[in-house]
């Protein structure tokens, strides 16, 4: 009976954080977490238990493991010795809690980390004009026509057209292309 109670207060506990962490149930703390599912423990004790868990879902969830990657760094996990290892009953733990909040803990992580307002969509179309339908002499080149669909999660969309003519198009293409070597340069070196 001991094991059971053991295994639904470390499941509870694997729980609360996620809602904590992932979900920002603001309503669990640390202190509600111990007192409720661990009040033998001495806080020390308690907080190093949370920490532990704490750093082991944030690395299952940063990684999104899938079943296979999970097993093996579980595994791996139960064979440390000492202070880094986990019990078999907390690699059952997380493993469960992993199984059945997957899905739901990328969702929020995604959405946490998505921009405001965000990009919806893009179009564009370049248009010619013709000697017949020239109005003077600065209209006679091409004309890039783009439409930009931005958004709030929840909200309608809003949408900017711009209007560039090859000088601007020109202009608009470098300042894309300086962006994308500032992102390829950060990421290779991370």
């Amino acid at each position: 009976m001991a094991n059971v109670d053991k295994a639904k207060s470390l499941s509870s506990l694997l729980n609360g954080i996620a809602q904590k962490v992932y979900y920002s149930n603001t309503e669990i703390t640390e202190e509600l977490l111990k007192n409720e599912l661990y009040p033998d423990l001495s806080q020390e004790e308690f907080h190093l238990l949370h920490d532990k868990m704490k750093a082991l879902l944030k690395s299952i969830a940063t990684a999104d493991m899938d079943h296979s990657q999970l097993e093996a760094f579980l595994t791996a996990q139960t064979k440390k010795q000492g202070v880094g290892g986990v019990s078999s009953e907390q690699a059952v733990a997380l493993s469960h809690l992993w199984k059945t909040q997957r899905v739901r803990v990328r969702e929020s992580l995604l959405s946490q980390s998505c921009w405001e307002p965000g990009l919806r969509g893009l179009s564009w179309r370049v248009d010619l004009h013709t000697a017949s339908s020239q109005r003077n002499a600065f209209d006679s080149g091409p004309v890039a026509l783009l439409e930009m669909e931005l958004g709030r999660t929840g909200q309608d969309s809003e949408f900017v057209c711009l209007e560039l003519d090859d000088a601007k198009l020109n202009q608009v293409l470098r300042k894309m292309t300086d962006i994308q070597e500032s992102i390829d340069s950060i990421v290779h070196h991370c």
